[in-house]
């Protein structure tokens, strides 16, 4: 079957239509709108070295999530202790992420132990002390388990911050880890990096805590905060007359009565009264039973709705509140408004992060990129096609046509696979032209030795061929699997590079070895060309 010139023509025109046609979104500035459901919607997309965008390097503080893991045990460790009614007389976090028990004495050690081995086996005694007949245990996470914790804190902000990207609208975003504690994030065509980096590096904790009402906010504010509670500042509000804004101050119970992890959705939504948005939320089943026993205890208390450690609001509880539904009001502007919800979708980020390297590429520069990039790719081709045509004649614009087809592939399959155009993604593609035309010298060099052996035009073509395939294959198939290490373990650029590279061998032993053997055989089989122009 393969043997059929017009069988072979087939496949090849199918290629390269299919080609054209996955190609024919990227190239076009628009598709007509009666068209659109003809056209695939994938298409070729500019790396953030060619249309512009920002480059962030974030360090996630997996201590502070740490921290907050052994605050967490300190509390269960005092519940723990109460609810099997051992005497203790504190249980305190202490730097280094230790826990110390004070016991009254040696009785209590052993009911320690039976609730750690129970209710904590991730902690271990560190030292216990005997002093003034107190018994003093310092506690510490295994090592193992601390490490476990550190690497989930990371995987966990990868993921939240993938989802606010996401829902951001960025195309092709690069969002990888970088070590034990950092990440990297690559996003091409941001027109406000600002916005961007408010979005991705807030921690967005959400918190609900009663307000304080019980003790005078005046003197906690001259620093006499009472025990138990905590003094918080509150969103910047706008003055009357629509002046500068105020910070307002609050005094809140520490303790938290419901966080966003019991949320379920976020929205933004236009108040009916002032015609100002606001965040409506919505909590999961066990949130909205949680919410409504909260309310139903606390009836004309203030609730306090806090995120990331400011007071955005801290309305009077007028009766209780059933169905799971609340607000978050702030005098917000839509945008603000509208990535506040983002986030709380998204959900909170398990540890804070910093931002250790900030890059933004001007659009000027990716475009001043892209023209250098397709005039090196031109003139690449136009010095290759001169070399071919002067030294090989009319076998020289054969290997033309298969680099042109070789090209028209690449970009298809490229845009089939919505894969993302770099700079380094351009060199693949010049690259690849060499290539390209390296297996069309072999096949020609091999038959040149076998017509200067006195063979016939259509035998020399077979031998040449056929002698040059596995040098062919031989070459191309160890640059393929270098091409594919790059792409398994590269990041960024050296990933669009190992892209271009894999799909241009692959369509270049196509075009080289398949398209050209058929112009060959099409003229020594139907044509009885006897000699040839090599």
């Amino acid at each position: 079957m393969f043997q059929s010139i017009r069988f072979r023509t087939l496949i090849t025109a199918a290629i390269v239509l299919a080609s054209l046609y996955f190609l024919l979104p990227s190239v076009l500035p628009e598709i007509p709108a009666s068209m659109k459901n003809v056209f695939l919607k994938n298409r070729i997309h500019l790396g953030l070295d060619l249309q512009g965008g920002m480059h962030l390097v974030l360090e996630v503080d997996t201590e502070k999530a740490l921290e907050g893991n052994v605050e967490r045990l300190a509390v269960g460790i005092r519940e723990g202790l109460m609810e099997k009614r051992v005497r203790f007389r504190s249980v305190e976090r202490k730097p280094g992420n230790t826990i110390v028990v004070e016991l009254p004495g040696k009785e209590a050690r052993a009911d320690l132990e039976k609730i750690l081995s129970d209710q904590f086996p991730d902690l271990e005694v560190k030292s216990a002390e005997v002093a003034d007949g107190r018994e003093v245990v310092t506690l510490k996470y295994r090592e193992k388990r601390m490490a476990d914790i550190r690497k989930t804190t990371l995987d966990q902000s990868l993921e939240t911050i993938r989802n606010r990207v996401d829902q951001f609208g960025v195309t092709e975003p690069e969002i990888i880890p970088q070590g034990d504690d950092r990440i990297l994030i690559q996003l091409p065509g941001i027109k406000d990096p600002k916005r961007a980096v408010d979005l991705i590096g807030k921690t967005a904790l959400l918190e609900f805590k009663l307000v304080d009402e019980e003790h005078s906010l005046e003197d906690a504010m001259r620093g006499n905060v009472p025990a138990g509670s905590v003094l918080m500042k509150g969103s910047r509000e706008r003055g009357e007359g629509g002046g500068a804004r105020r910070e307002p101050m609050y005094l809140l119970k520490e303790r938290t009565l419901l966080t966003g992890q019991s949320l379920e959705n976020a929205q933004v939504k236009i108040s009916d009264r002032f015609g100002e948005p606001y965040v409506a939320i919505k909590f999961n089943p066990q949130g909205a039973r949680d919410f409504d026993r909260i309310t139903g205890e606390n009836v004309n208390r203030r609730l306090a709705i806090i995120l990331d450690d400011v007071v955005y609001s801290a309305p009077v509880i007028k009766e209780r509140i059933s169905g799971g539904d609340a607000q978050v009001t702030g005098a917000f502007t839509m945008e603000e408004a509208r990535d506040l919800a983002i986030v709380l979708r998204a959900g909170s980020l398990p540890a804070p992060v910093k931002i250790l390297e900030q890059r933004t590429v001007g659009p000027s520069l990716g475009q001043d990129s892209i023209d250098k990039g397709i005039l090196s790719t031109i003139i690449g081709m136009l010095l290759v096609v001169a070399f071919m045509v002067v030294y090989y004649r009319l076998s020289g614009f054969v290997a033309t046509l298969a680099l042109v087809l070789n090209i028209v592939i690449l970009l298809g399959v490229m845009a089939l696979f919505d894969a993302t155009l770099t700079l380094p993604g351009i060199a693949g593609i010049v690259l690849t032209i060499g290539m390209a035309v390296d297996a069309n010298v072999l096949i020609f060099e091999r038959t040149r030795e076998e017509l200067r052996l006195g063979k016939t035009a259509r035998a020399a073509v077979e031998a040449g061929y056929a002698r040059a395939f596995l040098t062919i294959l031989d070459s191309n198939v160890t640059t393929l699997i270098a091409a594919l290490f790059l792409f398994q373990f590269g990041t960024g650029p050296v990933k669009g590079f190992a892209v271009t590279l894999s799909i241009g061998i692959i369509a270049s032993m196509f075009t080289a070895i398949f398209v050209t053997r058929i112009i060959f055989d099409y003229a020594t089989w139907n044509r009885h060309v006897k000699k040839l122009s090599i």
